[in-house]
């Protein structure tokens, strides 16, 4: 009988460890860089991996590129916007589907003569390594199902600015854009020495030279139609100064009579502010991930 007995306990034992392992199953965080011959050097990017990516081999994600803001670098999403916590808990609560998020580094410290910026401009030719390298490398290195129907792009600040021209630019790459508090264009009373040379005047030039609502307002019948295939979603606080960009914005796309979600909260340009807003961004790429496309 305790033959019998012990042997059934194993065999308990040995049903229920598969369970508790995936029960045990963690999200991951991994910071990791690649050489760009665009740039001619090293560029770093942090990658999050959903729980189930070590366990299930076979099975591929959608994925979000996620834009840091100005002076700021690819770890920055996770330690001030905290994004694994806040992912981990909408996809255990099924408000955001399983993804792989991953932020490139465009920034740094320009007191520390980091370039800045998601465009092209001399000496730092990025909008150019991230769709020639970056984003090639990421979906043949990692599980990326890698259709416009399962592919978003957010950012903040400049980030939000690079994914709403990114977007813009590659409307057939991405199924959904969210741009928090972006720098659609510079605030008219913040003028421009187009002789200077230094690397936040080259950002700036670079920004005036991407506006993503004159985009918009020279767009013709055909691009408009591009454009709606993409769900659009601008969020920005009452007390940003870039607020009034993000209006214009938005105002230029109802003329053209693209759809675009746009909220106004309370808060400014900062952390708590991003933070709060990943809670809205990661539902709305999930629900406009088409993942059996």
């Amino acid at each position: 009988m305790k033959k019998y007995y012990f042997l059934a306990l194993i065999a308990l034992l040995l049903i229920a460890a598969p369970a508790a392992g995936q029960r045990g199953a963690q999200s991951k965080v991994e910071t990791k860089s690649i050489f760009s011959k665009v740039l001619n050097a090293d560029r770093e990017y942090t990658i999050y991996l959903p729980k189930s990516y070590e366990a299930d081999k076979d099975r591929k994600y959608p994925i979000l590129y996620l834009l840091h803001g100005m002076t700021d670098t690819s770890i920055k999403w996770y330690e001030r916007g905290h994004l694994k916590d806040v992912l981990d808990l909408l996809t255990a609560s099924g408000e955001a589907c399983e993804m792989i998020v991953v932020t490139p580094c465009a920034g740094g410290s320009i007191e520390s003569d980091a370039w800045n910026g998601y465009f092209d401009m001399p000496g730092w030719p990025y909008e150019t390594f991230f769709f020639t390298e970056f984003l090639p490398y990421i979906e043949s290195a990692y599980r990326v199902i890698g259709s416009k129907q399962t592919r978003a792009v957010a950012g903040l600040s400049m980030g939000g600015g690079g994914s709403t021209a990114y977007a813009q630019k590659h409307p057939d790459m991405f199924s959904s854009v969210y741009a928090m508090s972006a720098l659609m264009n510079l605030p008219p009373e913040r003028p421009v020495d187009k002789n200077a040379k230094d690397k936040r005047t080259l950002l700036n030039l670079s920004v005036i030279e991407n506006d993503c609502v004159a985009h918009v307002n020279n767009a013709n019948e055909s691009r408009k139609e591009q454009l709606r295939t993409i769900a659009w979603f601008v969020d920005c606080g009452d007390d940003d100064f870039l607020l009034d960009r993000n209006i214009e914005f938005t105002q230029a796309m109802r003329r053209a009579q693209i759809p675009c979600e746009f909220r106004v909260r309370n808060g400014g340009h900062g952390w708590e502010y991003w933070n709060q807003a990943l809670y809205t961004c990661l539902p709305f790429a999930t629900r406009h991930f088409s993942i059996n496309k």
